[in-house]
């Protein structure tokens, strides 16, 4: 299905929101605005703002592939371009090859989120991401393939606390033993998109976002803390927390596909002026609503993981370890992020400061608590 989508010079994107991004210098862009360009999971949170975003930079010929059992439009405004809409399913061969032909920049961002069954998750990232690239070879045309990832992926056990994460940092090496399926998914991903770049020179680029938040995604994330025994578990304490809005990280997305000389990179998203976990609390329970919750100091979130792991370990598994130390070292433990490789590398600056996303985020949050 075609859509026509005019858009008047200047036009906001999304609820008075007026970021603009010029059309590329075509010295910065590896293809030309009439190329064609498919998205996966154009319909998600983050892939409907990559759509947005490319139509903003000017590129008039995009596929947008989506779930077939969702009614929710991936183009959330009128641009002046026009988009293709293809539903499918990946898991099928057959749709991936419709999805991928002619395409010369594949921005994956269709993933497993939800699945709580490790089966599950790996059928809808890892197996998905094959079929993918196995019909990018067919077409002939690929000149990048970005591969949206997670910071979930880093096992952080090795960097000592209050220590530099970024892009150098190891990944999970036993990511089943973390007990997440998203995690584990991401990894074997990776492992394969970076296993198809050495065996078939696939022109790939691996993005990590760190904890992606704007309207439309409206929780407080577990790096923040858990809502267990009927309060709310501070965990997070004086540690940064790696937030990216959710328009800031899609331009991220989008440069990675377009910037020439950058196969093979990784590159994490984070934004400028990183809150710790306390001040982001504090904050949102000033502007959107107050709750009980009770702050658990590092030294005893760790004890603990440790305990709940060993006590899982021995009642084998009857107790799931849902806190135990690796998932400590990923989320809980004291840690800084850079994005001065996204800045170099990509010449990417966040466009939505951090201020602002999170008065936007608490306006969205009071809408949803307003509406229940």
């Amino acid at each position: 299905m075609r859509i026509e989508c005019p858009i008047l010079p200047g036009s906001s994107c999304r609820h008075g929101e007026n970021t603009h991004h010029p059309e590329m210098n075509q010295t910065d862009s590896i293809i030309k605005p009439e190329d064609l360009i498919l998205v996966t999971g154009a319909n998600g949170f983050i892939g409907a703002r990559v759509v947005e975003s490319l139509l903003r930079r000017g590129f008039r010929n995009i596929r947008c592939f989506a779930r077939p059992n969702t009614t929710k439009n991936p183009i959330a405004t009128s641009h002046g371009a026009e988009v293709e809409i293809l539903r499918g399913n990946l898991v099928s061969p057959e749709d991936c090859v419709a999805a991928a032909k002619g395409a010369t920049v594949v921005y994956h961002l269709a993933a497993g989120r939800g699945e709580k069954s490790f089966p599950d998750a790996f059928m809808n990232s890892v197996v998905t991401t094959r079929n993918l690239i196995e019909a990018c070879a067919l077409t002939k045309t690929l000149k990048r393939f970005v591969n949206v990832s997670s910071f979930a992926v880093y096992t952080n056990q090795e960097n000592p606390q209050g220590r530099l994460l970024d892009e150098s940092c190891p990944t999970e090496k036993r990511p089943e033993l973390r007990g997440e399926a998203y995690c584990f998914a991401k990894v074997k991903q990776e492992e394969l998109v970076a296993e198809y770049g050495r065996r078939l020179g696939l022109p790939y680029v691996m993005v990590r976002p760190g904890q992606v938040y704007g309207p439309g995604n409206e929780g407080i994330t577990g790096r923040v803390g858990i809502n267990t025994f009927g309060f709310f578990l501070h965990l997070g304490g004086s540690n940064t927390i790696p937030f990216t809005y959710v328009d800031n990280c899609a331009d991220a997305i989008v440069l990675a596909g377009l910037k020439p000389g950058v196969e093979g990179e990784i590159f994490n998203v984070v934004d400028d002026d990183l809150p710790s976990s306390r001040r982001f609390l504090r904050l949102y329970r000033r502007n959107v609503r107050r709750f009980r919750s009770i702050y658990v100091p590092h030294f005893a979130s760790y004890v603990l993981c440790r305990l709940w792991e060993r006590y899982s370990d021995w009642s084998q598994g009857q107790l799931p370890a849902t806190f135990n130390v690796r998932r400590w070292h990923a989320n809980w433990k004291k840690t800084r992020y850079s994005n001065q490789k996204l800045k170099k590398l990509l010449g990417w600056t966040p466009s939505v400061s951090m201020a602002e996303g999170l008065n936007r985020f608490f306006e969205a949050c009071r809408a949803k608590a307003a509406h229940a």
